[in-house]
Parts: structure tokens; sequence; C-alpha cells
């Protein structure tokens, strides 16, 4: 099989950000499957997909992708805090460390995702406890802006980003 999308989605964000992965890999020699799911199946290419909690991916994500040999590996996940690059990239480093040096890795697609209620409830408290006003504001404003990602044009974008990784995969 050419590629395999597998994925970790706690919320159903990542779900719906894979079947966008899935759907943008051009052909019929792939698959998808959550990691809860997944039943080992081999592939040439591997899309693994993850939520963000605390700057990083779940154990789960982190087991598959250390169990991964000789693989063509793209990225794709969640967060909620996606209007911040930097926030973005610093998640993707701490989550590509994991995929083994003979794999090839091609890149990583991101998006904003919809939080919890008892995050926005944790945001409220802050002030409270001695955050700033604005800060607060702004991790709020951040939250109510979340609740309508990942989009359509996110998901078309993670089609975008699967399509140009399987023509980078067939290059390396």
């Amino acid at each position: 099989m050419k590629a395999m999308v597998v994925y970790s989605s706690r919320t159903g964000n990542t779900k719906k950000v894979a079947n966008g992965i899935f759907a943008g890999i051009p052909g019929d020699s792939k698959d998808i499957q959550s990691l809860e799911e997944y039943e080992g199946k081999d592939a040439e290419t591997f899309f693994v997909g993850f939520w963000t909690d605390k700057g990083t991916c779940d154990m789960t994500v982190i087991d598959f992708l250390s169990g991964l040999r000789g693989k063509k590996v793209a990225l794709f996940g969640t967060c909620g805090m996606g209007k911040d690059s930097a926030y973005m990239e610093m998640i993707e480093k701490h989550v590509k460390v994991w995929i083994p040096e003979d794999c090839t890795y091609l890149g990583a697609y991101m998006c904003q995702g919809k939080m919890p209620m008892d995050v926005r409830r944790r945001y409220e408290t802050m002030e409270k406890n001695g955050v700033e006003p604005e800060k607060v504001k702004s991790f709020l404003k951040n939250f109510d802006e979340a609740l309508l990602h990942p989009d359509d044009r996110d998901v078309q974008d993670a089609a975008a980003f699967a399509k140009r990784m399987m023509e980078k995969a067939e290059s390396c």
C-alpha cells in the first residue's frame, strides 16, 4: 500500500482533519484508521495525526511513531492555540523527535481545533489567580474562535498538504 493515515483524536477534531488528509491522497492505494483500531497495515508513507496536550502528542502517537522503520512520515495535528504559528512550530518539533532516524520526515500540517469547555472555565478563573486581564481576554477570544475549527478551509488545506506530501514522497 502506498499511504496509510493513522490518527489519535480525543474530541473529533483530528479525525475530521484525517478525513481531509485521506481525501487528498491520490489514487486507491491508501487506507485510514484511528490508532485504537490500527491493525498493523503496512505502507510506504504514513500520515500520523494527533491532538495537542501541553505542547505535544499523546503516548499512543509517541509509541506508534517510535515503532516505524524505514518509512516516509508526515505529521498532522490539531491545537487549540491555532493562531500562534510559533507554538505550532514548537509542537511539530516536540512530536517529530519520535520519528526514528531511518525514516524520511516529509513535513507537518497543523490547524486550530476546538477545545473542551473545561479549558474555557480554567481560562475564566485565571484573572483571579493573578494572570493579567489582557492575557485572559486573549485566551478567551482564542477559545471562542477555536470553536469553529477545524472548518472546511482547514480540511481543504489538509487535503492539499497530503497531495504535496505524496508528491514529495515520490521524489524521495
